[in-house]
């Protein structure tokens, strides 16, 4: 008679097994998981980065668990930029915060429009990070509007992590250049950079 236990379900014998992927210990505490990506194509993650944050870094980190490579891309304006660090040295302060990704990280800058800069790299994933819905309105808009221009390339966006939800480069400017302590809101070469620029400015005051 039955026992009227339910088998467990398993694999049919023969059936191809799930692909699983795996985040490490490690890399819940920030590291780069060792387990494959999810997709195969690298993502764009566009930004004037003017200067990378903590919140920055955590979502390049995170995108690196579903893609195999992340294209960090300066956003600048040559003939118009205000920003505090020119485009060099953006690119060299994100390269310089996440020295443990190798190769999985590429650093580049780019003027236009960004859906071109995707294209012409061919790339077809945009990275966008979220910490509030009034960014969501803002992005909406410019990825319809990138879908508009391109329909072949999609975003993906992302939320920030809770302790992030505050901070913003710009923000974090302003807090430094009037002698704030911002050392736990960015990694320490964009810490030791603005320590630079705060005393150069001092000595020409």
């Amino acid at each position: 008679m039955p026992s009227g236990k339910i088998p467990a379900a398993g694999p049919r014998r023969g059936a191809p097994r799930p692909r699983v992927v795996v985040a490490r210990a490690a890399a819940r505490r920030g590291g780069v998981p060792s387990a494959p990506p999810v997709s195969g194509l690298p993502a764009v993650y566009p930004g004037s980065f003017d200067p990378i944050t903590n919140g920055h870094v955590d979502i390049i980190r995170r995108t690196l668990r579903v893609f195999p490579q992340v294209i960090a891309a300066v956003a600048y304006n040559p003939d118009k930029d205000a920003s505090l660090f020119s485009a060099e040295e953006r690119v060299a302060m994100i390269r310089e915060s996440l020295p443990d990704v190798g190769e999985r990280l590429r650093v580049d800058s780019f003027t236009g429009l960004l859906v071109d800069y995707v294209e012409r790299i061919g790339a077809r994933v945009i990275i966008r990070g979220l910490r509030a819905v009034s960014d969501f309105e803002y992005e909406f808009q410019m990825t319809m509007m990138n879908r508009h221009l391109k329909p072949a390339i999609e975003t993906v966006f992302m939320m920030a992590d809770e302790q992030y939800f505050y901070t913003s480069s710009r923000l974090i400017k302003q807090v430094a250049l009037f002698g704030g302590d911002v050392r736990t809101l960015v990694p320490e070469p964009v810490a030791e950079r603005f320590a630079a620029r705060l005393k150069q400015q001092s000595a020409r005051a």
